[in-house]
């Protein structure tokens, strides 16, 4: 009986050390993957049927700013400004949720196009630390340099 309790008491703590190591790998990946999305990003690429990147951003691209610890975002759309509070869970990332903008009145269809498919992203990655890559289902559709 006393090797039965010896062998349940090993037992017991080989599980709780072997599940609480997986726990902190896996806090560990999350923070580290969020770690890389702080900080400013400058587009220069965007999904566009039928018009060019140039066309569209001639005079300014558009930057989008991510603070971690006050979990926001911000940026500028290459003419008005925006800013809203930040949804990730992982690789998950949200920007269907209400978010200020300034109202200037900006010319061609730059803005629009921005905000349109900033709102359809729905997870995000980082390579290379410098390029980000916004995502719709499967297919890229946007993407940005670190400033």
């Amino acid at each position: 009986m006393r090797t039965f309790g010896l062998f349940l008491l090993v037992f017991l703590i080989g599980f709780v050390a072997c599940k609480s190591s997986k726990t902190a790998k896996t806090t560990q990946t999350a923070m580290s993957e969020k770690a890389t999305l702080e900080g400013e990003w400058e587009l220069n690429y965007i999904i566009l049927p039928g018009s060019s990147f140039e066309e569209l951003y001639k005079e300014k691209k558009p930057v989008i700013r991510f603070d971690l610890t006050e979990q926001k975002f911000s940026g500028n759309t290459s003419c008005n400004s925006f800013a809203g509070k930040l949804k990730t869970d992982g690789p998950k990332i949200d920007f269907n949720e209400p978010f200020m903008m300034t109202k200037m009145f900006c010319p061609g269809e730059g803005e629009n196009k921005f905000v349109e498919t900033l709102k359809k992203v729905t997870t995000y990655s980082v390579s290379d630390g410098n390029t980000l890559n916004f995502i719709s289902g499967d297919i890229g559709v946007m993407r940005f340099t670190r400033k």
